[in-house]
């Protein structure tokens, strides 16, 4: 059956560049290729999913079987285009994809991508796991793919601690032990888990003054920034520290988001200072 644009949850815009026309002044025949391996991605950010964890936490991988492209229309330079994905089949071994490129909401290319899950050292097949499944179906069918747990550092310490170390230390060199410190005892801490309970955004809420709460600690898995999570859970730390009592709120920023900061209602309070090596300034919220 011909999709329609409709068909999909996960569309990707893209924009034809000049190096992906060929001398008939259309997209090149090859590159549709390229524009369902992009999308990929972002099913994989639709999942709410990091691909490389996810496939060590199942021991093992994805592998191009098949691929099939039928064309319908031809792109050109600058079309602006939504390439869709989304899952046909999942047999034992194999997932099929199906997928659809449009420009508007015209029909340009349908492709067919068949990957089989297999051992990454030996490539022999294995069955497809019961969580991958869950993560193609679940989206597919409409699921909330994200959690969110608001509780104590006894319950939510140890996702909080590895995607803090995900993104504190490792991307951003910060000591490790400036990782956690005594206010997580005391605090409010918000994370937000996959459907396979992985832990893909966390932030915490403490105690400025009697009557103001300090936001901080906020991590987001990397492939998931930009995807709107980052605003959903500093949303539910305001929320949280609102519905306690406080006034306000503050935090530090990272210089580099202070614009993000300010999209949700935060004010920059005093100059540029420097906070485990990265500037920082701090921001209020009143209520």
């Amino acid at each position: 059956m011909t999709p329609k644009k409709s068909d999909f949850r996960c569309l990707d815009r893209m924009r034809v560049r000049w190096a992906e026309v060929d001398l008939q002044k259309i997209v090149f025949n090859a590159h549709y290729l390229m524009y369902f391996d992009t999308a990929l991605a972002a099913l994989w950010r639709g999942f709410a999913a990091d691909y490389h964890p996810t496939m060590a936490l199942m021991d093992g991988d994805l592998y191009v079987k098949k691929v099939s492209i039928e064309y319908f229309a031809s792109a050109e330079y600058d079309d602006v285009i939504d390439v869709g994905l989304r899952c046909a089949r999942i047999g034992n071994s194999s997932i099929t994809l199906q997928g659809g490129i449009f420009r508007g909401q015209q029909l340009l290319v349908t492709g067919e991508l068949i990957y089989v899950f297999a051992d990454p050292h030996s490539q022999t097949s294995k069955p497809v796991p019961p969580g991958l499944r869950r993560l193609y179906e679940g989206f597919d069918a409409g699921e909330q793919m994200v959690q969110q747990r608001l509780g104590n550092w006894q319950t939510l310490g140890d996702g909080s601690t590895a995607l803090r170390h995900q993104v504190f230390a490792q991307e951003q060199g910060i000591a490790p032990d400036l990782m956690c410190d005594a206010h997580d005892a005391t605090g409010v801490h918000a994370v937000f888990v996959n459907l396979l309970e992985q832990p893909i955004a966390c932030g915490r809420l403490v105690h400025e003054s009697a009557s103001c709460g300090r936001i901080g600690r906020m991590a987001v898995a990397r492939p998931l920034r930009s995807s709107g999570l980052g605003g959903q859970l500093l949303q539910s730390l305001v929320e949280a520290s609102r519905q306690r009592g406080d006034c306000a709120v503050t935090l530090h920023a990272q210089v580099s988001a202070q614009s993000f900061y300010e999209k949700h209602g935060f004010t920059a309070q005093g100059p540029v200072f420097d906070e485990a090596g990265i500037p920082h300034i701090e921001m209020q919220k009143t209520f």
